[in-house]
C-alpha cells in the first residue's frame, strides 16, 4: 500500500496534466487516509474570471447532499422522533402525490433507498423563501406514481426533497439551519456553505457546461439549480476537506473529532447496508442503502455518492474496512475520466480496491429483434424514444423537457447496440461513458414497461 505522502505528490503532479486533458476547468480533492487528510485543487474556478482554484475553494457537491439530508432523517429516528417503517403521512399528513393509496403507503425508508416509486424529477422553483420545501410538496399533487411503494429501484429527487420537509417540520426551523445546527457546526465545518448568499464568502467555483458537442466548457448561465430542491443537492457547497470530515463521521461510528456522538452508535452503519438492489447499470451502484450508494466489488465493499448541478459534478468515495475515503469535485469537462483516473487510483493505493470496468460496447455488435423496446418513455424532464430502422439498427431519440428544455439541453440521438440480457449500450461514449439502458418489466402486451437509467423512466401511455 502507498503512503498517503506519496498519494499527495501523485496528485500534485497528476491531476494538473489531467484536467488539461479532459477539459475540466477546475478541481478539488481530499484523501483520508489513517485518519489524516491531505488536500490540493488545479485551474480555475471559472474561464471567466480565471480564479485560480485552491483547495479552500467551494465547488458543489450536488445529489452528495442527499447524505446530509439522510444523515439528519437518522439524527430524528435515534431521537425517538421517525420510525423508518411507518407511513411518512403519520409526520407529513400534507403529502399527497397522484395515485392516493400509494401516498397513503409510502415510507421514511422507502424514500431514503429510492423504492417509493413516484416520479422523481421534479425541479419546480418555488421561490427563494424559507418556505420554498413547504410550497414544493404542493407541486407533487399531480405526479404520477410509476410502481407499487418499494417494488424496485427508481432514483427519486423529489423524495429527498419530501425528507428534508420531514426535518423542517420535526425541528421546526427551514432546512438550511437545520443543515447548520446539526451537522455544519457540530462536524465544526469552516468552508461549508448551503446557497449562494454563504459560497460567495469564498472561492466559489462556477459550472461549466457545452451549449452543443464540440463547442467547448464555458461558464453557465446560473450558479444553481432552484432553492426547493436543496434536500436533493441543488445548491450546498464545500471544500473537499470539509466533505471528508462528513465522511469520517460515517468512518468512526457516529461520532465527531471533538467526541460528541452526532449520530447513535451503531446508526451509520445500519445507513450503509444494503436495502434494494439495482439494475446492471454498469456506472451505478450495484446496491442502495439508507441514502448511500453501494459498490460491492470484488476488493470488497466501497460506499458514497456521486453529484451533478449545473456544470459541477462531485464524487465521495469510502472504503469502510480501510477507513479510506476520497472527495474529487470538479467544474465541468470530462470529469467521468478524470474520477476514473484519479479516484481509481488513490482507492487502489491506499484501500486496495478496484473500480470495475467501465461499460462498453461490443466490439461486434449483432442484429436482434428490438420490438420489445421499441416505443416512447417518458418523464417529467425528457422523452426518450427507441426505434429500430429497416437495416435493423436501434436508435435512441432523447428529447429535453421542462427545466432540462430551458437550461439549454440539446436533442440527443444515439445508435444502441445490445448489451447484456434486458439491455442495450450506445455505440459512442459520452463524456468519458457508455451508459447502459436496461428495459424492465412488461406493458402485458410483450413490450418492457420501463427503460432503467437509474431512472425506472416508464413507457408512455401504458
Amino acid at each position: 500500500m502507498a503512503a498517503l505522502t506519496e498519494i499527495e505528490k501523485w496528485l500534485a503532479e497528476t491531476v494538473p496534466g489531467a484536467i488539461e486533458r479532459y477539459d475540466v476547468p477546475g478541481v478539488a480533492w481530499a484523501v483520508l487516509a489513517d485518519g489524516e487528510v491531505v488536500d490540493g485543487a488545479a485551474g480555475v474556478l471559472s474561464r471567466s474570471t480565471l480564479v485560480d482554484a485552491t483547495a479552500d475553494s467551494v465547488f458543489q457537491i450536488g445529489s452528495i447532499t442527499k447524505l446530509w439530508t439522510a444523515t439528519l432523517v437518522m439524527q430524528l429516528v435515534d431521537e425517538g422522533k421517525v420510525d423508518l417503517d411507518v407511513p411518512i403521512r403519520t409526520y407529513l399528513p400534507e403529502f399527497r402525490i397522484a395515485d392516493e393509496e400509494a401516498a397513503a403507503r409510502i415510507t421514511t425508508r422507502q424514500l431514503l433507498s429510492h423504492t417509493a416509486g413516484f416520479e422523481g424529477d421534479i425541479f419546480t422553483d418555488t421561490g427563494r423563501g424559507d418556505d420554498c420545501v413547504e410550497k414544493y410538496l404542493q407541486e407533487l399533487h399531480g405526479v404520477a406514481q410509476l410502481f407499487p411503494p418499494g417494488e424496485q429501484f427508481s432514483y427519486n429527487n423529489a423524495g429527498y426533497c419530501v425528507l428534508g420537509r420531514l426535518v423542517e417540520v420535526l425541528r421546526n426551523s427551514p432546512y438550511d439551519v437545520c443543515l447548520r445546527d446539526h451537522l455544519i457546526a457540530p462536524l465544526g465545518l469552516t468552508h461549508t456553505a448551503p446557497g449562494p448568499y454563504e459560497a460567495i464568502l469564498f472561492r466559489a467555483a462556477v459550472g461549466h457546461i457545452e451549449t452543443e458537442p464540440g463547442a467547448g466548457y464555458q461558464p453557465a448561465p446560473v450558479w444553481s439549480l432552484v432553492r426547493s430542491n436543496a434536500p436533493a443537492g441543488s445548491s450546498l457547497a464545500m471544500r473537499p476537506r470539509d466533505l471528508l470530515t462528513f465522511a469520517k463521521l460515517h468512518l468512526d461510528d457516529g461520532k465527531a473529532a471533538d467526541g460528541m456522538q452526532v449520530l447513535a452508535p451503531g446508526t451509520a452503519g445500519r445507513m450503509h447496508e444494503q436495502q434494494v438492489d439495482l439494475p446492471d447499470l454498469g456506472l451505478m451502484g450495484t446496491s442502495w442503502g439508507l441514502g448511500f450508494e453501494r459498490f460491492e466489488t470484488p476488493d470488497g465493499l466501497v460506499i458514497g455518492h456521486d453529484g451533478g448541478t449545473i456544470g459541477q459534478s462531485a464524487f465521495l468515495r469510502i472504503v469502510p474496512e480501510s477507513g479510506v475515503a476520497v472527495a474529487l469535485l470538479t467544474n465541468g469537462g470530462d470529469a467521468i475520466s478524470l474520477y476514473r483516473d484519479v479516484v481509481g487510483h488513490v482507492l487502489e493505493q491506499l484501500g486496495g480496491v478496484q473500480l470495475p470496468a467501465l461499460p462498453e460496447p461490443p466490439a461486434a455488435a449483432e442484429r436482434i429483434d428490438a420490438g420489445r423496446y421499441v416505443g416512447t418513455y417518458e418523464a417529467d424532464v425528457v422523452e426518450m424514444t427507441v426505434s429500430q430502422d429497416a437495416d435493423g439498427r436501434i436508435w435512441l431519440e432523447q428529447r429535453p423537457k421542462g427545466v432540462f428544455a430551458e437550461l439549454g439541453e440539446q436533442v440527443e440521438r444515439k445508435e444502441l447496440v445490445p448489451y447484456r440480457e434486458g439491455s442495450l449500450i450506445p455505440v459512442e461514449a459520452d463524456r468519458g461513458m457508455h451508459l447502459p439502458h436496461v428495459f424492465v418489466g412488461d406493458d402485458g402486451h410483450g413490450h418492457a414497461l420501463y427503460l432503467h437509467v437509474g431512472r425506472a423512466v416508464r413507457r408512455a401511455g401504458a
